[in-house]
Order: C-alpha cells, then sequence, then structure tokens
C-alpha cells in the first residue's frame, strides 16, 4: 500500500540561505507565527479620533420626562395685545373725503396667521395707530374704529387729525397687507353702554408623537470566545482583548447618538408622503398618526426663525447681524438668556468679530477682562457676550463639526452653523396632567409605565451569555420610544 506524508511546514535549513522552506512572511496571507523572531507588538488600540461621540447637547438644555401615551399635547400663549396687516378696499387716494379711504380689510396677525371673516380683535371704539410703508419712510395716523363689519373683515377707521385717511398722509396702494393696525385703547361717549362683544385669549395647541428606534448587536459563540492580541477600549471606558467587547460598546454609543440625533433632526410626514407605504406601517402619512416626529431642527424652522446673516456665509459673525436677531427677540418673548451652540466656522468668526471691538493694549494684544503680559498665554477666544438687554453664552456643537455627522455637510449652501436655543423654563398647559406646568424649553418625553420603561430598554438573547435560545450567538438589542418638545419655539433662532 502507498503511505503519504503530511508536510510539517517550513524546514530548519543548517545553511544561511534563503530557501522557500526556511523563509516565512509575517506579513503574508498566512500570518506564520513560527518564526523565531517576533515584532514588538504594540497592544494597545490608537484612539485617533478622541472622543467619537456626538451625545450631550440634549443632557445640556433639556430635561427628561416619562409620559404613557401615543402623543403629547401641549398649548402655549397667544400675544396679550392686537396688531394685524390690512389693506385698503378701494385703496387710499380717493380724494379728500372720500369715505371709501377709511375702509380696511384684516388680513393676517403680527405672526402670519390668516385671519378667518369676523375673527380678528378689532371692535367698535377701539383707537389705534396706523402705519403705511417701512422704517424710515413710515405715514402713521391714529383714529377711531366707528365702524366693525360682523360678516367680514372689513373696520372704518376715522383719523383724530384730518377728514380721511388720504388726507391723513396715507397714500394710494395696490400691495395687498400694505398697512398695519395696532390696537391701544378705547374712548367710549358719556352715558353708554359697555362693550357689545368681548375678545377671548387665542388658543395655540401643539403636539408631537414618539418614535421607535432599534438596533442590535449579534456574536456567535465561537467568537465570544475568541481572544484577540489587540487591546481594546471604548468611550464609555470599556476594554480588553476580546473584539465582541469593542463591537457591542460601539453600537450601543451609536445607538446613543442616534436617541439624540434624531431628537434634534427628526421631522413628520407631510400627507401624500409615501413612507408609510414602503415600509409597511409606520402610520398613514397625515397628522401625528403618520411616520415621522418633529425633531428640533423642524420645530424651529416651522415655529421659531431663521437667519442666513448679512453676508450670507457665517450667520452672527458682526454687530449688525446680532441687532438683527434681537430685534426678532425683541417681538417674542425677550428671553434675556440664550445659549449659541455653533459649528467652529462660526465659533470663530464670533471670536474674531468680539476681538475686534477689543482695544490692543501696549505690551500685549488685551482680550477679555485682564491684562496680558508677555509670559501670559494669549487668549484669542470668548465664551459670551452681553449686547443690549441679552446674554448669550457660545459654545461648540461637536455634532456640527464631526466629518461623521453634520460637520460633513456644513460645505453646502444653507448647512446649519448653529442654533439660538433660550435658558430657563417656560409655563404651558399640560392637557394630560389638567394644569400649568413650568418646563425647559426644550425636553425629551419617553414611554414608560409602572412595569415598562421604554427610555433606554436592552436585553440579551441566545445561548451565549442568556440562555433563552438555542442559537449559538448572541444578541444585544437595544430600544427606545420618544420624542422632543419644543415649547416656544417663537424664542429659538436657527442660523444657516
Amino acid at each position: 500500500m502507498a503511505i503519504s506524508s503530511g508536510t510539517s511546514g517550513a524546514a530548519a535549513a543548517p545553511i544561511r540561505q534563503a530557501l522557500v522552506t526556511n523563509y516565512i512572511d509575517f506579513t503574508g496571507s498566512t500570518n506564520d507565527w513560527r518564526q523565531q523572531y517576533l515584532p514588538d507588538l504594540m497592544e494597545k488600540e490608537a484612539e485617533v479620533y478622541g472622543n467619537r461621540t456626538i451625545s450631550g447637547f440634549l443632557a445640556q438644555v433639556s430635561a427628561e420626562e416619562a409620559m404613557s401615551a401615543d402623543r403629547v399635547v401641549w398649548s402655549e400663549q397667544g400675544r396679550l395685545h392686537l396688531t394685524y396687516t390690512a389693506s385698503c378696499e378701494n385703496t387710499v387716494g380717493g380724494g379728500e373725503g372720500d369715505t371709501s379711504d377709511n375702509i380696511f380689510t384684516i388680513i393676517k396677525d403680527v405672526d402670519g396667521n390668516t385671519i378667518t371673516a369676523g375673527k380678528h380683535g378689532i371692535r367698535l371704539g377701539d383707537t389705534v395707530v396706523l402705519t403705511q410703508g417701512t422704517a424710515g419712510s413710515m405715514a402713521t395716523i391714529k383714529g377711531y374704529v366707528s365702524v366693525v363689519s360682523t360678516t367680514t373683515n372689513s373696520i372704518t377707521v376715522l383719523p383724530y387729525g384730518a377728514a380721511d385717511c388720504d388726507a391723513a398722509g396715507l397714500t394710494d396702494s395696490t400691495t395687498a397687507e400694505d398697512f398695519r393696525i395696532m390696537v391701544y385703547g378705547s374712548e367710549r361717549a358719556k352715558g353708554t353702554e359697555g362693550r357689545a362683544t368681548s375678545n377671548t385669549p387665542s388658543f395655540k395647541s401643539h403636539s408631537n408623537k414618539p418614535i421607535i428606534l432599534k438596533d442590535m448587536f449579534e456574536i456567535s459563540g465561537s467568537d465570544a470566545a475568541q481572544i484577540g492580541w489587540v487591546e481594546v477600549s471604548g468611550e464609555d471606558g470599556q476594554n480588553g482583548y476580546y473584539w465582541y467587547v469593542k463591537a457591542a460598546a460601539e453600537t450601543r454609543t451609536r445607538f446613543g447618538d442616534y436617541l439624540e440625533m434624531s431628537m434634534v433632526e427628526a421631522e413628520k410626514a407631510l400627507t401624500g408622503s409615501t413612507i408609510d407605504d414602503a415600509t409597511g406601517g409606520l402610520g398613514d402619512g397625515s397628522g401625528d398618526a403618520g411616520p415621522g416626529t418633529e425633531g428640533l431642527f423642524s420645530a424651529i424652522e416651522s415655529r421659531g426663525h431663521v437667519s442666513t446673516g448679512i453676508t450670507g456665509v457665517n450667520p452672527a459673525t458682526d454687530l449688525a447681524e446680532f441687532d438683527a436677531m434681537l430685534a426678532k427677540f425683541d417681538q417674542n418673548g425677550a428671553i434675556e438668556e440664550n445659549m449659541l451652540f455653533v459649528d467652529r466656522a462660526t465659533a470663530l468668526a464670533m471670536d474674531d468679530m468680539l476681538a475686534s471691538m477689543n482695544s490692543y493694549g501696549a505690551g500685549g494684544t488685551s482680550y477679555g477682562v485682564f491684562d496680558n503680559s508677555e509670559d501670559m498665554a494669549l487668549n484669542l477666544g470668548f465664551s459670551g457676550m452681553r449686547r443690549g438687554s441679552y446674554d448669550f453664552y457660545k459654545t461648540d456643537w461637536k455634532y456640527l463639526n464631526d466629518k461623521g455627522t453634520r460637520g460633513g455637510l456644513n460645505d453646502t449652501v444653507n448647512a446649519i452653523r448653529g442654533a439660538v436655543i433660550p435658558a430657563g423654563v417656560s409655563s404651558v398647559y399640560d392637557e394630560v396632567l389638567g394644569k400649568n406646568m413650568k418646563r425647559p424649553f426644550l425636553h425629551v418625553r419617553y414611554r414608560a409605565s409602572q412595569t415598562e420603561s421604554r427610555k433606554m430598554k436592552t436585553w440579551v438573547t441566545g445561548s451565549v451569555g442568556a440562555l433563552t435560545s438555542d442559537l449559538d450567538a448572541m444578541t444585544i438589542n437595544y430600544l427606545s420610544e420618544r420624542c422632543l418638545v419644543v415649547q416656544g419655539a417663537n424664542n429659538f433662532m436657527l442660523l444657516k
């Protein structure tokens, strides 16, 4: 019979000669460890990207509360005083004494909401300020409301200083909303009855729905018992020589980042969206029952303010741009303290702007509230400023700088450069609790009850670590159900 012998691998040659049988390429495809000379192994994995997680923004500016419903509903105060845009029915300019010059039609409120017929708050006997034009070329008169239609939005304003609005200084206009009317009081004759109608507070209700986020990590039982020569580490302090420790930790860290990124970026699906048809059951594509949820950026763009800056490149990089922001805040809640979360380019531009406002002292550049000496490290950055009656505290937002997240998108036109977030709390009426509550302007709602919390669920299945099935693997599952509540979005501003 024939006898065959197996190969014993490389043979030791007794001569100084590089033979195929005694030369081993450690870096080759075989990764043969049988050579007698070991390399200097650097076991510790190099952390070349530093701390890679981008979470932390919501932890600074929001709170977290439990909810046990499919949606959260809250109401916000309307404006106390009455200001509207209007048009003149027959356009001012019909000649002195023309009564049609005094008839105006209410179109929108000061926030741009269209007024339905008979739903404005101007009443018979009100005294108003009526303006036309823009700053620098504005005509202003004061008048008395003598007629208010009960079926349309038309009112008659009789000026105090002339026979009609044309003679008082208003000019012919074909612009639909060229006039603005503000109620400042009323005037009644002696012995007359009181008001025939009353004004009730306007009701603004907003709602949001939670979304379910899931992720998982899986490793076979053999690989879970496989040790490596690389010592791994993670953002949460995990370390060891088992590669699955790193992979599982990175999955958890990435999922934690997704929880925050979803609250920032998420949008509700509009009517007609095909997302539900494509995914099979996220919702019906309309209202709160549809896919998606309202994130921070979406809430600010729909209910807050967006600043593209005067230069169109970097918002908030000179005082003129800041003053435009202050004027907008003055028209709303006038929250004194605000947080500026910006990307690197905007942060440096703001530093340069503030530095240019500072005088340069002898013997060294004088930045901030100290005097620099030759032996002192020069501080070229600013953490905050006060302009007018507003305080701004500037913070770099890693989410906008990291190339793996928004930092990789910020080279595009209209990229998001930052956000202005008011500090403190707001008072709103919570329809679930049935009372007024003071809450942070931002807070995260997660689904929870006495027996189930879906804030951040983690569970292990399989036969490795947890004996739940005959699958020769370990599966780590992650789940969260949450949404973001943005109260008083009129006090927020997005920088683009």
